[in-house]
C-alpha cells in the first residue's frame, strides 16, 4: 500500500524523490517523508503527516540537498498517522529505513533490541529493522550484509530501502512479499516500489525477486538472491511514457480514466482475436492450448472489484462454456482448506498484480493440488504475472484512481475471451463465437455511446446530496454489476451503499425502503426484466426514489420519485461492461457533489500489498 522511492547519483536526488512520491500517490498514505545524506555525509530528515504538497512545503522551508536519499508515503498499520510513526525511520542518526509490508514478529524483536538497550521512538514494526540493522553494523560487518542478516529474522512481507551514514555511497533494497523495481541510469541507479514512480528518470527496470537483496552504488547496482549469492537479473524496457500517468484535461484521474475504457478495451482486443473472429488460444501464453484442453472447472480468485468481475465470468463460463465455475474471495479462499483438482483452472485477477491476499491464495491452491493457473493483471512484471502459468493482459494503461474503472471493464472483456477458447472445448459452436467476438469488436464504440450521458448522470447526482444510505439492485449477471456500482459509490463518496438480487427485496432489504433511501437499479432488456419490473414496483409503491438505467424509457414511466436513465439497446453478453460505465459515472459526480478525494478517499489504499 505505501510507496517507496530512492536514488543514488551524482545530483541532488531531493527532486526525484519529491516527483517519486507524486506518483505514487494513488497507492493511499495519511504521511509522508524522505531522509538524504548531504554534503556533509551527514543524515537529514524531514517527515509530516498529510500528503505530499505538504512534504513540499516543509522543505521550502527548510530545504535539504544530497546525493543520496529514500522516501516514503505511509499507510498507517502500526501505530497511527503522526509524525513519530511516518518514515524513514532510523537508529542512532545512522541507519535509515523505508518499509513496506508488515512484520509479524516486531513484538517480539522490539522486547529483544530494548533489551540490548534500544529505545523506541514510534509505535511501528519498521523501527525494529533500523535498530536491528544498527547492531548488527556494530559487529563490523557491511550493510548489505546487515541487511540480509535482519531478513532472516523477520516473520511477514516487507520491501526495504536502506543507507547507511558510515557507508554513504551506497543504496540497499530488498523484498519478500512486498514489491520492489530497480531503476537504471547513467551514472545513477533508483528504487520505487512500481515503475510509474521513475519513468521522469528511465524505463530500463529490474523486477526484484522474492528475497533479493541488490546494493546500489552510483555506477553499479550488484544484486544478490536469498542464499547470498551473486547473480543477474533481466533488464526491462518499459514502453509507459512519463505522462502516461497525468491528468491531462481531467479534473480527476478517475474521471480520465473512465473515458479511456473505449481505448483500454480496444488495446485487450488487439491480437488476441483472428481475423475470421475465432479467439486466440496463444494470446494466453505458451502451453495455452494443452493447459486449456486438460480444464473441466474453474477456480477463480479476486478481491474487491476484481471479484465482481469474477462472479459476472461465472454466469458466462457455466451458461456459454458449461464449465463448472467457483468464485472467491482470495482472503477467505486461502483459510478455507478447498478441495482442488488438477483438472482445475485458478484463474486469479488483479489490476496491480500485487494483490498480496490474491498471491497467498494462489500459493495456497498450488499446494492444495488444484491445477494450472492463469492471471489475468494489468502489470507485465508483477509478481502475479510471474507465478501463473499462464497471464493475459488487459493493456488497461496505468490506473491512478483508487477506485477501479478501466480495469475492471477490461477485465471483463478478458474473461469473455477465456469463456470463448474454454467453451469451444466443450460443444460452444464457431456461429456463436463469431458472433461473440463481433460484439466485442463493437464494444468499444458501445461504451462511447454510453460515455455520452455524462451531462444526464451530472443532473441527476444531485439527489444524493443530502443522501447517507443507498441501495443497488440487479438480477443475474448485473447483480455483480450492482454490487460494484455500490462499491464506487461507497469508496468515493462515503455512503452507505449496499447491493442485493433484486429478488431478495423483499427478504429484508424492502424494510430499508423510504424517501431518504436511494434505489438504484440495473434493469437490462433481458429474460429477467419483467421479474426486475415487479421488484422494482415494490420500492415504487413504498414511497421509494427509483433510478432506473434501462435499455428504454418504456420499462417504467417517468413518475415522481421515478427516473429512468435510457442507456440504448446492448447485446447481452456485452451489457455487464457497459451498465458498468453509467453507475461508475455517478459515483464520480456524487463523489464531487459530496466534496471528498474523489482519487485517494479515505482509508483505502490502491495496491493492496498486506494481508
Amino acid at each position: 500500500m505505501c510507496g517507496i522511492v530512492g536514488a543514488v547519483a551524482e545530483r541532488d536526488v531531493v527532486p526525484i524523490l519529491l516527483e517519486g512520491l507524486r506518483r505514487l500517490e494513488y497507492r493511499g498514505y495519511d504521511s509522508a517523508g524522505l531522509a538524504v545524506i548531504d554534503a556533509t555525509a551527514q543524515a537529514q530528515r524531514c517527515r509530516v503527516v498529510g500528503k505530499v504538497g505538504k512534504l513540499v512545503s516543509e522543505l521550502k522551508q527548510q530545504p535539504l540537498k544530497g546525493h543520496l536519499g529514500i522516501a516514503h508515503t505511509r499507510w498507517a498499520t502500526h501505530g497511527k498517522p503522526t509524525q513519530a510513526n511516518a518514515h524513514p525511520h532510523q537508529s542512532h542518526d545512522q541507519v535509515y529505513v523505508v518499509h513496506n509490508g508488515i512484520i509479524e514478529n516486531h513484538q517480539t524483536l522490539r522486547q529483544q533490541l530494548q533489551q540490548q538497550g534500544y529505545d523506541f521512538t514510534s509505535e511501528t514494526d519498521t523501527e525494529v529493522i533500523a535498530h536491528h540493522i544498527h547492531w548488527l553494523l556494530q559487529s563490523g560487518v557491511d550493510l548489505q550484509q546487515a541487511v540480509s542478516e535482519t531478513c532472516k529474522i523477520l516473520e511477514g512481507a516487507y520491501a526495504l530501502g536502506v543507507f547507511c551514514v558510515a557507508q554513504p555511497n551506497q543504496l540497499v533494497a530488498t523484498r519478500h512479499g512486498s514489491p520492489l523495481v530497480i531503476g537504471l541510469g547513467l551514472g545513477e541507479h533508483f528504487i520505487a516500489s512500481d515503475v510509474s514512480a521513475l519513468l521522469p528518470v528511465t524505463q530500463r527496470f529490474i523486477f526484484l525477486e522474492e528475497g533479493d537483496v541488490a546494493v546500489l552504488f552510483r555506477s553499479t547496482v550488484a544484486i544478490y538472491d536469498r542464499h547470498g549469492k551473486l547473480i543477474e537479473r533481466l533488464i526491462h524496457t518499459s514502453e509507459l511514457q512519463a505522462d502516461a500517468v497525468e491528468r491531462g484535461k481531467y479534473r480527476h484521474y478517475m474521471l480520465k480514466e473512465i473515458f479511456e475504457q473505449p481505448t483500454a478495451v480496444s488495446e485487450t482486443l488487439s491480437g488476441r482475436i483472428s481475423a475470421d473472429n475465432r479467439v486466440l488460444d496463444s494470446a494466453f501464453g505458451p502451453n495455452s492450448t494443452a493447459i486449456f484442453d486438460a480444464v473441466e472447472a474453474v477456480q477463480i480468485i479476486a478481491c474487491g472489484t476484481s471479484y465482481h468481475a469474477g462472479m459476472v465470468a461465472r454466469y458466462w463460463l457455466e451458461s456459454l462454456a458449461h464449465v463448472p465455475c467457483q468464485v472467491e474471495v482470495a482472503s477467505e479462499f486461502r483459510y478455507r482448506q478447498p478441495l482442488g483438482s488438477s483438472k482445475t483452472l485458478v484463474v486469479t485477477l488483479s489490476q496491480s498484480g500485487e494483490t498480496a491476499d490474491t498471491l497467498a491464495a494462489l500459493t495456497e491452491a498450488k499446494r492444495l493440488g488444484f491445477g494450472a493457473s492463469l492471471t489475468i493483471c494489468n502489470v507485465p512484471e508483477s509478481s502475479l504475472v510471474r507465478a501463473s502459468d499462464l497471464a493475459l493482459m488487459t493493456r488497461a494503461g496505468p490506473e491512478i484512481g483508487v477506485a477501479s474503472t478501466k480495469a475492471f471493464t477490461t477485465q471483463l472483456v478478458a474473461l469473455l475471451l477465456l469463456t470463448l477458447v474454454l467453451g469451444r472445448r466443450r460443444g460452444l459452436d464457431q456461429a456463436q463465437e463469431q458472433s461473440t467476438v463481433q460484439q466485442l469488436r463493437q464494444l468499444p464504440q458501445r461504451i462511447e455511446q454510453v460515455l455520452k450521458l455524462n451531462p444526464e448522470i451530472q443532473t441527476l447526482a444531485e439527489q444524493f446530496a443530502d443522501k447517507q444510505h443507498s441501495l443497488f439492485l440487479g438480477r443475474g449477471c448485473h447483480y455483480p454489476i450492482a454490487l460494484e456500482g455500490a462499491l464506487k459509490l461507497k469508496e468515493i463518496s462515503y455512503i452507505h451503499a449496499e447491493a442485493y438480487p433484486a429478488g431478495e427485496l423483499k427478504h429484508g432489504p424492502l424494510a430499508l425502503v423510504d424517501a431518504n433511501m436511494p434505489v438504484v437499479a440495473v434493469a437490462p432488456n433481458d429474460e429477467l426484466q419483467e421479474k426486475l419490473k415487479s421488484n422494482l414496483q415494490e420500492v415504487h409503491s413504498r414511497g421509494g426514489q427509483l433510478l432506473i438505467f434501462a435499455n428504454h424509457k418504456t420499462l417504467m414511466q417517468n413518475l415522481d420519485y421515478v427516473q429512468v436513465v435510457e442507456v440504448g439497446e446492448v447485446e447481452a453478453l456485452l451489457s455487464p461492461m457497459v451498465y458498468s460505465i453509467p453507475l461508475q459515472l455517478l459515483a464520480y459526480h456524487v463523489a464531487l457533489i459530496k466534496g471528498t478525494d474523489v482519487d485517494q478517499p479515505r482509508n483505502l489504499a490502491k495496491s493492496v500489498t498486506v494481508e
